[in-house]
């Protein structure tokens, strides 16, 4: 379980989406996720984790998540995304940041940087709690953030295809993958940092 909660795939964006993508985050901001099952909007507090809360800021300033697939579902458990449509785009961003420590709980709602299991091994794979999974805590999973609107929509996100689409191949071959082999995965059309 613990490495099927845990990736690290990544990608980057140029030019000025790239510089305005690495301007510091605010100590609070709020991030609209675009989802094809309706709006979700993240509430992300930087005193809970830096690292990550900057991370996300910088992913989703340079439009990294748009048309990223919802490819891990686990009902009860966690729903997870984070390759970008462009394999090209995701190895640019398979850069890892340094771990945060946990100072939030893994509860129901909150958004936290999947890892691979070993010290700062978070890239730009992300997860919403979809129940309280509070033992993620000792594993040093670091929520960022909160989902403040639109968990009915999380809720409905297309949950069919579990775990079974294969991370490598997601890092490797994109959309392109897991539109040919898991079409009926939901996604996030769009992400935007609400006033900024």
């Amino acid at each position: 379980m613990i490495a099927a909660c845990a990736l690290a795939l990544a990608g980057c964006a140029s030019g000025t989406k790239q510089s305005a993508a690495q301007s510091p985050a605010a100590n609070t901001y709020r991030v609209v996720l675009d989802t094809t099952k309706g709006p979700v909007t993240i509430d992300v507090d930087r005193t809970l984790a830096p690292n990550g809360a900057q991370r996300f800021y910088e992913l989703v300033k340079a439009k990294y998540f748009d048309s990223a697939r919802f490819y891990r579902v686990v009902p009860g458990f966690v729903v997870q995304w984070g390759a970008a449509a462009d394999p090209a785009v995701t190895k640019k961003w398979d850069v890892t940041i340094p771990d945060d420590p946990v100072k939030a709980s893994n509860v129901r709602g909150t958004v936290a940087f999947a890892a691979t299991g070993q010290p700062n091994s978070r890239t730009t794979h992300l997860f919403i709690n979809l129940g309280n999974n509070a033992r993620l805590d000792a594993m040093g999973f670091a929520p960022i953030g909160r989902v403040t609107g639109g968990m009915n929509a999380v809720e409905h996100i297309y949950a069919g295809y579990g775990e079974r689409p294969d991370q490598n191949l997601i890092g490797s071959q994109g959309n392109a993958y897991l539109n040919k082999s898991f079409p009926r995965l939901d996604y996030i059309e769009s992400a935007h940092v609400v006033g900024r």
